[in-house]
């Protein structure tokens, strides 16, 4: 268990805290969550601040433990297999709550979480053939702009709201538009792993 494991570990436990944060009926145990106004029009209720705060600190942990564990070698398989599955545990689990309390629109959180399923089939097909998809640019930019768009939400586009600027808007959308984007790519750059002289190749 080197730093780099711990820190993806680290994120599971701080997804774990947001999904808890944000779902828990705190009003049964009499805990109540300050509301305030910004600039006298914009409600904040501070719950959903604290979540950004640890959602902000999770998604640097995702920069930072791949960056520590390629350049001191402490890459192991454990590590890139829950490095995968904590990516998608934070952005899919926090896109789902932000769908259902209406802090976004369903269709970011459908079409994120259909181009994670087919992506990783794809991924889990080549690896069943011995070979490894590699990430590419545009399934790295749709990372950042989810992540950043993710943030902003959380922090109810502040200070752009302010401004009427809905940038959160405008990378949430460009998140989903990249995702698919990638999703096409990786099908077409791995067509061969799933066609073969024309038959589909059925998997689990």
């Amino acid at each position: 268990m080197n730093v780099a494991n711990k820190l993806t570990i680290l994120r599971i436990i701080l997804t774990l805290a947001i999904i808890i944060l944000l779902l828990f009926p705190f009003y049964t145990i009499n805990v109540d969550f300050k509301t305030f106004l910004v600039d006298g029009k914009i409600l904040v209720d501070s719950k959903y601040i604290i979540a950004g705060i640890i959602f902000v600190i999770a998604a640097l942990t995702d920069f930072v433990d791949g960056y520590i564990a390629r350049k001191y070698n402490m890459v192991t398989d454990f590590g890139k297999l829950m490095d995968a599955i904590a990516d998608k545990v934070l952005v899919n689990s926090v896109l789902i709550i932000l769908a259902s309390s209406n802090h976004i629109s369903p269709i970011v959180a459908v079409v994120v979480i259909m181009r994670d399923t087919i992506v990783n089939s794809i991924k889990m097909l080549a690896a069943s053939q011995g070979k490894v998809v590699a990430a590419i640019k545009s399934g790295k930019l749709k990372t950042v702009c989810m992540m950043i768009g993710i943030s902003l939400t959380f922090f109810y586009n502040l200070p752009f709201e302010l401004w009427n600027i809905q940038v959160a808007d405008f990378l949430l959308i460009t998140a989903t538009v990249l995702s698919i984007i990638s999703a096409v790519q990786y099908y077409v750059m791995n067509r061969d792993l799933i066609t073969k002289k024309g038959e589909v190749v059925e998997t689990l």
